[in-house]
C-alpha cells in the first residue's frame, strides 16, 4: 500500500496538497480492504477517485 501511495503522489503535479495525499491514502486503504492487492490497480483507482472529487 505504501508503494501505491508513493507512486500516486509522485505522479501528481507540484505542489501536492496534504488533502490530496489524504484522499489518495483513504482510497488505497478502502480499495485494499475490498481485496485489491495489485499495486498498479491501487494507484490507478486512487488517482481516478481523486480526479472525481468535487473541487472547492
Amino acid at each position: 500500500m505504501t508503494t501505491a501511495l508513493e507512486a500516486a503522489v509522485a505522479s501528481l503535479p507540484e505542489p501536492v496538497h496534504a488533502s490530496h495525499v489524504n484522499a489518495l491514502a483513504e482510497s488505497i486503504l478502502r480499495t485494499a480492504g475490498a481485496g485489491v492487492r495489485n499495486v498498479a490497480d491501487l494507484q490507478r483507482i486512487a488517482l481516478m477517485e481523486l480526479q472525481l472529487m468535487p473541487r472547492n
